[in-house]
């Protein structure tokens, strides 16, 4: 027996594949024999740790190939493996029915058959031979001859709550929720809920809300030296007042936070908190374990540095320092801390900085006893380093979205990640503004930009998010020309936003994410495709679930009207060629008849630079 090329598996079984609760594992595998023998094989499937394996026959494909589907159903580890055999009993049922079709004498192979299958039909001959031989093709196969069996080495399948392939959220900063240009606090940001909810987000995250460092505190607009009332930035975690299981004094209490969390998921909205392992100067940390840190030649702790540029508010932990146990458990533990205080999403600051061997081992000890946390990377950094965080265990991860704008690396890059085998493993989480970024492309191309981002975000993947109000509010304004950095960023200030303006994106951004929960095809990456469109200003792309089919059309230039013909790859879209179909604009809520595979589209960025159809079959 030989069986090869089990998957899905990630660099050999090293690490687990990923799903969601309700989904299925398509198993396949190569499972042949030498020699002319007939095999049969099956996938055996189990929750880890149980005893008890589960069986599906496995279904013959085309060229030795084979495949088989289990559905997961619990939330943490299952083991699959595949199981092989030759099958004597197969090959002599096989070869009978060639030889009746053939018109050979029966008699022999009917008593050759007797061993295996005890009817007594097989064993008389004064039964009639169609008697005998209806007896042969109704046998029940006996069990494999255990040294016939071979098995495959045991993979795993880690199994995540849905939102970790599918979810919606909505970055902000709770210093900045009030009106009146005070301070805010965890209670105003239950004033705001409603407003985050109406517009369909089911996560919303926090930047840290940790005591702020005082030691060399930053000013507005990344200033070194801080004036007063400077609130710094929430990044540089610690001061006298607390560490990462504190929270900032001005922000409220312990009490008012638990009150946000019951609020939030009574609205279906997630709390996220964000984890930075770095230390103020000031962090009771760097007085009470000075061994966690680098020091200097001089005597000072090693502040945080990315040549040129220096962070001197912000000490970065030595991961291979001398004490590594009692600081991994000490990081480990604040992850504990705030899941004890009903948060189950963590979005991560630079994971890519601290080591690989940390969060394997405390991202599994984590899931060992919260199976459902989910963690998001916010690795911004070289391919093969985001994917190792991915395999590691991050539920999530950080795309180059933000720099693809042009047709050609769109395609490129989203083709990659709906159906390249890393989709196993690497699951996508766009945004098309951050705190930290702001594209030039929503520097000057106004609002048509900030709409053309917002539909290719929240369509191309299953998850995304946006920084608000900054991205409903269209803030465009760099700190200074060529600039991702914001001109006044709230990373470094309190801002008062008017989250009331006429022109804000609120309701376009709320009836884009309706359409997202209203359509299954648009709660997953895996069925991605991109079909032809004459103009290289026009993109084109389909996502499908069932019967469920979603067509988006959209037009990067957001100066001028573009049109052209679009090329549909009919089978994608549930159709039959030459089909006549309707495709309702979900946005703008037109209908329209299309027939064939080539189609007109239009579309002006003064109006609205994209389509979202929902094509439905003329019945």
């Amino acid at each position: 027996m030989v069986i090869e090329s089990v998957r899905p598996q990630v660099d050999c079984g090293r690490y687990p594949v990923k799903r969601v609760l309700g989904e299925e594992v398509l198993v396949e595998a190569d499972v042949f024999t030498d020699g002319h023998d007939a095999v049969a094989c099956e996938v055996l499937y189990r929750y880890k740790g149980e005893e008890r394996w589960q069986r599906v026959p496995m279904e013959f494909r085309l060229n030795d190939h084979w495949a088989a589907a289990f559905t997961v159903e619990r939330l943490g580890r299952y083991e699959y493996k595949v199981r092989g055999w030759t099958d004597p009993f197969l090959t002599w049922r096989r070869d009978l029915v060639k030889r009746r079709e053939a018109g050979q004498d029966l008699s022999i192979d009917f008593l050759i058959g007797a061993k295996w299958c005890h009817h007594p039909a097989l064993r008389d001959p004064s039964r009639p031979p169609e008697e005998r031989y209806e007896a042969a093709m109704a046998a029940d196969p006996p069990p494999p001859a255990r040294e016939l069996v071979l098995e495959s080495e045991p993979l795993e399948v880690s199994v995540d709550p849905v939102r970790a392939r599918y979810s919606t959220w909505y970055e902000m900063f709770p210093r900045s929720a009030r009106a009146d240009g005070a301070h805010g606090t965890l209670r105003d940001v239950i004033g705001l809920l409603p407003y985050v909810a109406d517009m369909g987000f089911d996560v919303l995250y926090f930047p840290p809300i940790h005591p702020i460092g005082f030691t060399a505190r930053k000013g507005r607009n990344n200033a070194v030296a801080s004036e007063p009332g400077d609130v710094g930035s929430p990044w540089a975690i610690g001061s006298p007042e607390g560490g990462h299981k504190a929270i900032l004094p001005a922000l409220g209490t312990f009490e008012d936070f638990h009150a946000v969390v019951a609020e939030a998921k009574k609205l279906g909205i997630e709390i996220a908190l964000d984890v930075a392992f770095q230390c103020a100067p000031d962090h009771p940390y760097v007085k009470e374990h000075p061994e966690w840190f680098r020091i200097r030649p001089d005597g000072t702790v090693q502040y945080a540095e990315n040549p040129p540029k220096k962070y001197q508010d912000i000490y970065p932990f030595d991961f291979e320092t001398r004490a590594w146990r009692s600081l991994w458990e000490e990081l480990k533990s604040v992850f504990e801390f705030w899941a004890g205080h009903g948060v189950r999403i963590f979005r991560v600051d630079n994971p890519h900085t601290k080591a690989f061997a940390f969060w394997e081992w405390c991202i599994g000890e984590l899931k060992r006893e919260h199976p459902d946390l989910i963690f998001l990377s916010e690795a911004f950094t070289r391919p093969r380093v985001m994917h190792k965080l991915a395999k590691l265990g991050f539920n999530q991860s950080y795309t180059y979205f933000t720099w693809r704008n042009h047709k050609a690396e769109l395609i490129e890059y989203f083709t990659e990640l709906a159906q390249d085998p890393s989709r196993e493993y690497f699951r996508p989480n766009v945004w098309p503004n951050t705190p930290d970024i702001l594209h030039e492309t929503l520097q000057h191309g106004g609002r048509p930009a900030f709409i053309v981002r917002l539909v290719l975000a929240a369509t191309l993947a299953a998850s995304y998010g946006i920084y608000g109000p900054a991205f409903e509010l269209q803030e465009h304004l760099p700190r200074e020309p060529g600039s991702e950095e914001y001109l006044h960023s709230e990373k470094y200030q309190i801002r008062t936003w008017d989250r009331e303006r006429p022109d804000s994106l609120r309701e376009l951004i709320a009836r884009l994410n309706r359409v997202r929960r209203d359509n299954p095809a648009l709660q997953r990456d895996w069925s991605l495709r991109f079909h032809p469109i004459d103009n290289p200003h026009l993109l084109a792309y389909s996502k499908r679930e069932g019967t469920n089919v979603i067509l988006v059309a959209v037009n990067l230039d957001v100066a001028h009207p573009q049109s052209g013909w679009v090329e549909l790859s009919l089978p994608h879209l549930n159709l039959a060629p030459h089909e006549t179909f309707e495709v309702h604009d979900l946005l703008a809520g037109g209908r329209y008849t299309w027939h064939g595979e080539r189609n007109y589209i239009e579309l002006n960025p003064q109006q609205l630079p994209a389509h979202v159809f929902r094509v439905v079959r003329r019945t």
